[in-house]
């Protein structure tokens, strides 16, 4: 498994690196079989630390966390248990979805844009119709069904996931209602 370590105007030692690798390969390993990657960033925020980790897996699933303590190291730890309990909780799925698919999954390049916020009020007129681009990056839409874009939205907290149907080859999109519930958008059933 690759790993990157970085940190956010923070030095992270050679001490650290090594302990992130040792504690989350154990992790990782213990619950999915074909890791591929995992980033993880270390950042402050005022008095506390933040750790933000990502576990890219051979089955197209990403598994975020992140946490906060005062400590570095706890920080870590904290975060580290985290991704444990997501990958436990799916471990039964992950290993069902990992049996059908031999090959890793197929990833798409796509642009993502942030747009700048309306800072006009309800009552005015907008002066354009344009959106202001404030930046443009690049992501990938992975090439999956259903049930695994739903565990993949769960696993990384996303409101919204999507995602390329295995089915129909069509794009769609998964996401969470404000009931609760999930919706599913599938474009190509329409007649």
């Amino acid at each position: 498994m690759r790993y990157q370590i970085t940190g956010k105007q923070i030095d992270i030692g050679e001490a650290l690196q090594n302990h992130v690798k040792s504690e989350l390969s154990v992790v990782v390993g213990k619950y999915a079989e074909r890791p591929t990657d995992a980033g993880i960033i270390f950042s402050k925020s005022a008095h506390e630390y933040v750790c933000e980790a990502t576990v890219h897996l051979s089955t197209g699933l990403t598994a975020q966390a992140k946490a906060h303590a005062t400590d570095i190291y706890s920080a870590f730890d904290k975060c580290n248990e985290k991704m444990e309990k997501q990958l436990r909780r799916y471990k039964r799925r992950l290993k069902d979805h990992h049996k059908d698919r031999q090959q890793p999954v197929e990833l798409s390049a796509a642009s993502t844009y942030i747009l700048a916020a309306s800072e006009e009020t309800e009552e005015s007129e907008p002066n354009s119709l344009q959106p202001l681009v404030i930046a443009e990056m690049e992501t990938k839409i992975p090439s999956i069904t259903v049930g695994e874009a739903v565990m993949q939205m769960e696993l990384a907290a996303a409101p919204v996931l999507v995602f390329r149907n295995e089915g129909n080859d069509g794009i769609n999109v998964v996401y969470r209602r404000d009931d609760g519930n999930v919706g599913w958008i599938d474009p190509s059933n329409m007649a």
